[in-house]
Formats: structure tokens, C-alpha cells, sequence
């Protein structure tokens, strides 16, 4: 029984790693349309120190938003936003410290963020990590499920009224979530959402991606019956050269680094889905999709599964305290 609650994630998510990489081998990059310039908007992106963070924050900046790169890393912080101030363009590039994985964290920087009066036109939770070993947060919780989307289900809840109050009709607020084409192969078990009975990273990852799809659908469905002028969309960028996957096995890493090179996309090409669903006149107005190589793409089938999205927005409220 532990053998199997093991051996089926990881076989799930390795393949569907590789029908991503067979989509690539086949298929170029998506190339980002021309932009409308950002100038005056504010945008917030979560692990936007390095790799795909890093290249929308940038890419934003660009555009003349003032970005505002959070994360846990200050020595990393200070040096993105300065590269990105360096550049010379019209925006502005801050860091401002939170850690995902504490509930208290995330809510200082809230507050922190509402009392300096800035309005805020687009939230990127970009931040995750995959197939860490098992390890609890000092909340409690499962560390993928904490890092990759419960920590981003609070920051989004806790800055919602200042996005109401940012966007108006022809210029919504932005709210995008980064998931993965590993969210095909999750599976939520909404009575063992931290994983104690049978632990595997693979299926820990893959559980915190479908939970950003299910977050994402619920959302935009309140928002939408609310009437307020914010979006939300989920991005999947694909099979990307970085960090994230530091984690994998010994042979694993070893195979993926000559892959890498060959089939894997660049930061950059990974951070346009985020920097498309952000910024593209296309996306005005737009939400609920889930977004794969610059196209509209049907996410899981348990993603659209109305009772799943009200169990999981419930029971993660109770968590954080909402």
C-alpha cells in the first residue's frame, strides 16, 4: 500500500512531463504580442528573485509598471530589483520580504503593503517549490501545499478589496496563478490535504497545482457574480530551466541537464505566459482560463468540478483563518 501511494504520483507526473516535453521538442516557444505599456499600474510578483519571477518582473518593469518582487531571499531580493532598475526603463523595481510558508509572514506584508496606500493592478503568485522532501511549515502544513498555494490563497484574499478598488471596467485588475501541466496528475484528498498517511513529493507537488486551477475557477466565479472588475487565470509555462528542479533525483538530474539544454524553455520563454495574462489588451476582461503556450487549454477535469472548488475555498479558508 505505501508502495503504491509512492509509486503512482511519481509515475503520473514523469508522464505527464513527458508529454510536455514531446509538445515542445515539436512546437516553438510562444512569442509574446506587442504589449500596451503599464505606465502607473502596480504589480506584485511573488518569487520574482529568480528564474521565470524574475524575467516578468523585469519584463513588467519594462512596460513601466512599478513591481514590487516578493520573496524570502533579501540578499537575492536587493540585487533583482536593482538589475531591473539598472535597466534604465520607465518602471519601478522594489523588494519587499515574505515568507509563503508562514501564515503570519504573509499577513504582515499584507498589511504592511494596504498602509502604504498603493492601489494594485496585478498579482502574480509566482512562488513554489516541487519535490523538497517531507517537511512541515511552522504552521503545520505540508510544505508544497503551504509554499504553492495556500500561502498565495491568503495573500490573494488578504489584498482582493484593494484589487476591487484598483480595477474598473476596460482595465480590470490581474490576478494570475502559476500552475504546472503536473496539475493533471494531482489528486485532492480533502481529508489528508498534508499528505501524513501516505507522503510522496510527487504527489504533494502535483496536489498544490491542481489547487491553484480549483482556487483559480471558484475565484473568478465570486468575482464575476460580485460584478468587480478583477480577473483571474492560471498559466502553465511548460518545461522550464530552472531552480525548481534542483530537487530530483540523483540519476534523474543527472539525465535532465543534457535534456535541459536541448527541450527545456529559457526563464524568459517560461515568464511570457505570466507577462501575457498580466498585460495582453487579448486578456482584458478575461478570466477563468487556463493558458499553455499563449492558448486557452482545458485543465483537469476534477478542476472544473464546482462542489470540489466550494470544498477546497472552504476548508482553506478555515486553515488560514479567514
Amino acid at each position: 500500500m505505501w508502495l503504491l501511494s509512492v509509486l503512482v504520483p511519481l509515475l503520473r507526473l514523469y508522464l505527464c512531463g513527458i508529454k510536455v516535453l514531446l509538445y515542445q521538442t515539436f512546437n516553438r516557444s510562444f512569442t509574446l504580442p506587442v504589449l500596451p505599456k503599464q505606465n502607473g499600474r502596480v504589480a506584485i510578483v511573488t518569487g520574482g528573485t529568480r528564474g521565470m519571477g524574475f524575467e516578468t518582473a523585469r519584463h513588467l518593469a519594462s512596460l513601466g509598471m512599478h513591481v514590487i518582487i516578493a520573496g524570502n531571499e533579501r540578499e537575492e531580493g536587493a540585487t533583482a530589483a536593482r538589475r531591473i532598475r539598472e535597466e534604465g526603463g520607465k518602471g519601478k523595481a522594489e523588494f519587499v520580504f515574505v515568507d509563503l510558508t508562514s501564515l503570519k509572514s504573509v499577513r504582515h506584508f499584507a498589511e504592511t503593503f494596504r498602509d502604504r496606500g498603493l492601489p494594485l493592478h496585478v498579482l502574480i503568485n509566482n512562488a513554489g517549490t516541487m519535490l523538497v522532501p517531507e517537511r512541515q511549515t511552522e504552521d503545520g502544513f505540508e510544505f508544497h501545499f503551504a509554499l504553492n498555494y495556500l500561502g498565495h490563497f491568503l495573500l490573494t484574499n488578504l489584498l482582493l478589496d484593494t484589487l476591487k478598488r484598483s480595477g474598473r471596467r476596460g482595465c480590470c485588475s490581474r490576478i494570475v496563478n502559476m500552475s504546472s501541466a503536473t496539475h493533471y496528475a494531482g489528486i485532492m484528498d480533502m481529508d489528508d490535504l498534508n499528505r501524513r498517511k501516505h507522503y510522496s513529493s510527487h504527489g504533494a507537488y502535483a496536489q498544490s497545482k491542481l489547487a491553484l486551477v480549483l482556487f483559480t475557477y471558484y475565484l473568478q466565479e465570486q468575482l464575476t457574480a460580485g460584478g468587480f472588475p478583477v480577473t483571474v487565470n492560471a498559466v502553465d509555462p511548460g518545461m522550464v530551466d530552472t531552480a525548481l528542479y534542483d530537487n530530483l533525483w540523483t540519476l534523474a538530474q543527472a539525465m535532465k541537464k543534457p535534456v535541459a539544454k536541448i527541450l527545456f524553455r529559457t526563464p524568459a520563454e517560461g515568464a511570457s505566459i505570466s507577462v501575457y495574462a498580466a498585460a495582453a489588451s487579448e486578456m482584458e476582461g478575461v478570466g477563468a482560463c487556463y493558458l499553455y503556450n499563449g492558448e486557452k487549454k482545458q485543465s483537469a477535469e476534477p478542476s472544473y468540478d464546482s462542489e470540489l472548488q466550494a470544498k477546497l475555498w472552504k476548508k482553506s479558508c478555515e486553515l488560514v483563518g479567514l
